[in-house]
């Protein structure tokens, strides 16, 4: 030690030797203290012994806050000692037994964030099922049942989370929680006591709001609603491609203590004095469905601002019912949250056909521009193009241009003739596919994939479904999915997980279909869309297959990698590959190929990225500098969920839902775990 200090203490200007401790030992102690404590803090200075207290961290929302950064200050856990993380604890749903005799195990997804507030986790289950458990030992405090008929035909069965009132602010980061809301997948707003469990009978009709009436009926709740003061914001859940008159994509927002509707606004524009209602053309425009916002919503309550993620206008794939811009549709879009009045709006897709709705939400940040700090929002797409925008204006903070985009081959549409593309950050992901691009484990493989891709159309990301089938490239999968972005504000880097999966779209004539599916049965066993009310029924493919070896992707890795964006200058800092979904011991190098995977990242001060999301099951830690993985561990399911973090009595915790996803095939399970520090 004598010698680190006499170094620090002593200094050499103008060829004489200053002595800045001099002959007391206060600032020798003093220096003595700041050396061990930064090394036994475990701060990114290499890996310890010691671990100091974490101070009480609470994750009051979705995405960590209300702008869903999903960025913990926390540094307890860091690069430098998260080889030693261990189980802390594991809580059971028992959730696996809801599904028994129902035959929705293959539609469920296990994708819920909890939150951690005043102790206390709270979550929901696929079926909504709300549960309370204790923060520092996993055990079981209260578990609601809303009850919903299971043997119903729901598109998917999920529910990502729920939200608290009231909401923390400035004066008090950490509230006494007293109501949860869950919004269900049958289509219900649900308040619950927080210290209970048992419905609010104030709150609407006897605790509930039935947001299925009206002009509504179909619609679910997927994602958590938002909380903005004494107003709860929710978005909704609509069927994609079975017909062109869904419901309309509505926010509205409620009370928080009464149930009464506050406001409503609608994507497509009502009123003929709206400048956008001139863009939605046709004698069925105005009636087309869709247009929703079923991901998470980002609340900014110092401008008193809801920013709404929107999607596709239905059917996805067909747009000649509503032709035009279609302006607020696959849209970012301010709300004022206290009237629900448009304040700006900005177009990632015009005129969609190809399902790419913005599925990840919004990430509110402060960046810095020209000296001053601005005000910003991050908007992911599911084509891996990447918006930074002013989020009180809507003005792009990085340069974009409109580019041509090919024309439609299909009677009766018209696609538009140009689309946004951002210069930075550069388009991520898959953004172009040829032939060459064929990929398999085995040479009769790749000469397949080859010859497959050469039958269908392509000609750029935004290239328009076809009769003979036309490549989507990305995927309706991504680019960004739902797991979404996020931002680690001390590096100023954005963080997200991407796919790299083509799809294939085709449109067929809705009198020749019956034909064609006894002429081209092993074509036409792709997925269906019946888009009923249009000429067309589509037909959706992705450019992989399944056999006896599992499923082989006919595009080359990596198909799954986690990156990041510096976004002081808007240049990718560093990909890798996100786990694998082949196995390495038969396919060696299958570990460096990445994985089609589902769910989210969050970044901690501790210079460390968690994630999950991949085939493989394993939940890893990577460092926020360099991409590097520093941990792993095997999770008894599937982890499509993003993880959350806190800490509480000193203790830091990384919790992650583990129950696996039907559609994606992981394994599936009911399990919620905990990792601490041994």
């Amino acid at each position: 030690m004598k010698p680190i200090i006499m170094n620090v203490a002593a200094h050499k200007k103008g060829g004489k030797r200053l002595n800045i401790i001099g002959q007391g030992g206060f600032i020798r102690m003093l220096i003595l203290l700041i050396y061990w404590g930064l090394f036994s803090a475990g701060s990114s200075m290499g890996q310890t012994s010691k671990v100091l207290p974490a101070p009480d961290r609470a994750w009051p929302y979705y995405g960590g806050d209300a702008g869903g950064e999903r960025y913990s200050p926390l540094r307890q856990i860091n690069d430098g000692n998260v080889g030693r993380l261990k189980v802390a604890w594991t809580y059971r749903t028992g959730e696996l037994k809801k599904y028994e005799g129902t035959g929705l195990l293959e539609k469920a997804a296990f994708e819920t964030t909890p939150l951690m507030i005043h102790g206390t986790l709270y979550f929901s289950t696929p079926t909504a099922r709300v549960i309370a458990i204790d923060a520092g030992t996993g055990k079981e405090k209260w578990v609601f049942d809303p009850a919903i008929d299971l043997h119903r035909d729901y598109s998917e069965v999920t529910s990502r989370g729920v939200a608290a009132w009231p909401a923390p602010d400035a004066g008090d980061p950490d509230p006494v929680p007293q109501r949860i809301f869950i919004g269900t997948i049958d289509g219900r707003l649900i308040v619950l006591d927080a210290a209970t469990g048992k419905k609010i009978p104030s709150f609407g009709k006897e605790g509930e709001v039935d947001l299925r009436k009206g002009d509504w009926a179909g619609i679910s709740e997927t994602s958590p609603p938002v909380v903005i003061g004494n107003r709860i914001v929710v978005g909704s859940s609509i069927g994609d491609n079975q017909r062109w008159d869904y419901p309309p994509g509505t926010i509205r927002a409620y009370d928080a203590l009464t149930g009464q509707l506050s406001w409503r606004w609608d994507p497509n524009p009502p009123d003929p004095q709206d400048s956008a209602w001139k863009t939605w053309n046709g004698p069925n425009a105005h009636k087309t469905g869709g247009a929703n916002a079923w991901s998470i919503l980002s609340v900014d309550p110092q401008r008193d601002l809801v920013f709404v993620p929107t999607t596709s206008p239905s059917p996805d794939y067909y747009g000649g019912e509503r032709l035009g811009q279609n302006r607020y549709a696959n849209s970012i879009v301010a709300l004022r949250a206290s009237t629900g009045k448009i304040v700006w709006s900005f177009q990632v897709v015009h005129h969609d056909l190809w399902d790419f709705d913005i599925a990840a939400q919004p990430v509110l940040m402060e960046l810095t521009r020209k000296g001053r700090q601005v005000p910003a929002v991050a908007i992911g797409t599911k084509m891996g193009h990447i918006f930074i925008l002013n989020r009180e204006t809507g003005e792009s903070l990085f340069p974009i241009e409109e580019r041509a985009a090919p024309s439609s081959t299909v009677p009766g549409e018209q696609a538009w003739a140009t689309q946004p593309f951002p210069l930075l950050p550069a388009p991520v992901g898959l953004q172009h596919l040829t032939k060459e691009d064929a990929w398999g484990p085995e040479p009769g493989d790749k000469d397949e994939a080859e010859d497959r891709i050469s039958k269908f159309r392509y000609q750029g990301p935004f290239t328009p479904p076809s009769y003979e089938g036309s490549i989507m490239a990305p995927g309706n999968v991504g680019g960004i999915h739902w797991g979404g972005m996020c931002y680690d504000p001390e590096a100023g880097l954005l963080i997200t997980n991407i796919n790299r999966v083509a799809a294939v779209i085709r449109m067929l004539p809705r009198e020749k279909v019956a034909q064609l599916e006894k002429e081209q049965p092993e074509a036409m066993r792709a997925e269906t869309g019946r888009q009923e009310g249009t000429p067309y029924v589509m037909k959706r493919d992705y450019l992989f297959k399944v056999d006896h070896r599992g499923m082989i992707m006919q595009t080359a890795p990596p198909w799954g990698t986690l990156l990041a964006i510096d976004l002081f200058t808007g240049v990718k800092k560093w990909e890798v590959p996100l786990g694998y979904m082949m196995d390495p011991a038969k396919y060696p190098g299958a570990e460096r190929w990445g994985s089609l995977n589902f769910g989210g990242a969050i970044v901690t001060a501790g210079n460390l990225v968690f994630v999950a999301a991949s085939m493989d099951g394993h939940f890893r830690a990577f460092d926020t500098r360099t991409g590097a993985v520093l941990w792993e561990f095997q999770l008894p399911a599937g982890g499509q969920a993003t993880p959350m973090s806190y800490s509480l009595n000193g203790k830091q915790y990384v919790v992650i839902a583990a129950g696996g996803h039907g559609k994606l095939r992981t394994k599936q399970g009911d399990y919620v775990v905990a990792f601490s520090l041994e």
